[in-house]
């Protein structure tokens, strides 16, 4: 006969103790509630905006392509040249570029706002970007500090995807 959660109440010299601890496991399970927690819709946002610059301090640049609408309606300004507006493909090719080619990078995301609508939202935020950036072929650096106004546009379909973004760098 298959152990059920009732077989587990059993006495302790009726169980092993590797039996014992399974029951313990699944008495908790039991007792905890059962809704596994979930993002908040601004939570999942603002994971995404992190994982954005964050791409630049780990160097991990595989999420920036999962994290944007890879559509012809996405579209980005950025604050350093090109400052055309490009699509999704020139957009990550670029944003791997660049957050491969800074070392040392850090950021700092300032006067955050999230504000969510039915299907989408917008987020506005100030960032100050730092590092080194790297020539390769010359073996020489220069560092990099910038502060930045952003907006990142973002549409929900199955998750939240950025479907625009537009940096502009503040004069000094």
């Amino acid at each position: 006969m298959p152990k059920t959660v009732k077989n587990w109440i059993l006495s302790s010299y009726e169980v092993s103790r590797h039996d014992t601890i399974q029951y313990h496991v699944i008495r908790l399970k039991l007792d905890l509630p059962q809704a596994i927690p979930i993002l908040s819709d601004k939570e999942e946002i603002l994971d995404i905006v992190m994982t954005f610059f964050n791409a630049g301090k780990t160097k991990n640049v595989a999420p920036l392509s999962v994290i944007q609408l890879d559509d012809p309606r996405f579209s980005a300004y950025s604050d350093v040249p090109p400052f055309d507006l490009k699509d999704f493909a020139t957009t990550n090719a670029l944003e791997q570029l660049r957050f491969v080619s800074i070392s040392d990078y850090d950021f700092e995301l300032k006067n955050m706002r999230v504000d969510l609508f039915e299907n989408f939202a917008i987020v506005t935020f100030t960032v100050k970007q730092s590092g080194m950036i790297v020539d390769n072929y010359s073996f020489r650096g220069q560092h990099m500090a910038m502060e930045s106004r952003a907006t990142f546009v973002l549409a929900k379909y199955a998750k939240w995807k950025i479907v625009h973004l537009h940096l502009t760098k503040i004069s000094d």
